[in-house]
């Protein structure tokens, strides 16, 4: 597959699913919005994926290409009917670019946490083989508040409803990230806002520790992004045939 990523911060690039989609030779282009960079035609792809960013997705009037990725986000899963997958702030634009609604959470949620497959979520494909209970990686401020028409929540837990959603059968958001290497506390810790909800959620100590008590799991976290990338890639590969 051809696959477009749209980034919204350097270090918020697509992370473990670079190595699997190169093992199974897929190629990708990211485009990096908030640096100045065009969408290019979007006929010549066979999957969209949106990364995480600090921004938010009502923030049009300070970051312009909002509104530009929202039209692509529609044309693409709407009129297109092409494959998505949305991680943290693309999960948010998913929802946002079809009808939903995105606000600010009271308190962010930052670190690890479980979230609990809905019933649709056990049986949709993108969740073959885990669940019930996942354990996830977090750092978000926002969340999807309400749906679009034609979505179903997949995963939930008490700090975010919304933990995924699927629009139609071809359209993916994850608020969490299954895409973290061993690199990503320390980029993101460098980002001031993200610093910010970090000491905000965890404290200062337990935000100096996260990185440690993240390593552990690492393994066990690459595992759940290959089985997700592997199931992505099922339900994609019938309406990447048709472009």
């Amino acid at each position: 597959m051809k696959i477009l990523v749209l980034q919204h911060l350097a270090v918020e690039h697509p992370g473990s699913f670079r190595s699997l989609w190169a093992e199974a030779g897929h190629t990708w282009m990211p485009v990096e919005l908030d640096a100045g960079e065009r969408l290019p035609p979007l006929g010549g792809f066979d999957l969209m994926v949106s990364m995480g960013g600090p921004m938010d997705v009502w923030q049009t009037d300070r970051h312009p290409w909002i509104a530009e990725e929202l039209a692509a986000i529609r044309t693409w899963v709407r009129d297109m009917g092409r494959p998505f997958l949305g991680i943290c702030l693309g999960h948010q634009m998913l929802a946002a670019a079809l009808g939903g609604r995105v606000g600010l959470m009271e308190a962010p949620e930052v670190g690890l946490a479980p979230v609990e497959l809905t019933s649709e979520g056990g049986a949709d494909p993108l969740f073959s083989g885990l669940g019930p209970v996942l354990e996830t990686f977090q750092w978000h401020g926002a969340a999807v508040t309400a749906l679009p028409d034609g979505a179903a929540v997949l995963a939930t837990n008490p700090a975010c409803p919304t933990q995924a959603i699927r629009w139609g059968r071809h359209a993916y958001g994850l608020q969490f990230h299954v895409e973290i290497t061993p690199a990503t506390v320390a980029d993101w810790q460098a980002i001031p806002e993200y610093a910010a909800s970090l000491r905000r959620a965890l404290g200062e100590a337990g935000a100096a520790a996260l990185g440690e008590r993240l390593a552990p799991r690492l393994p066990a976290f690459a595992e759940t992004a290959r089985r997700l990338h592997d199931n992505l890639g099922r339900i994609a590969a019938p309406l990447a045939s048709l472009r």
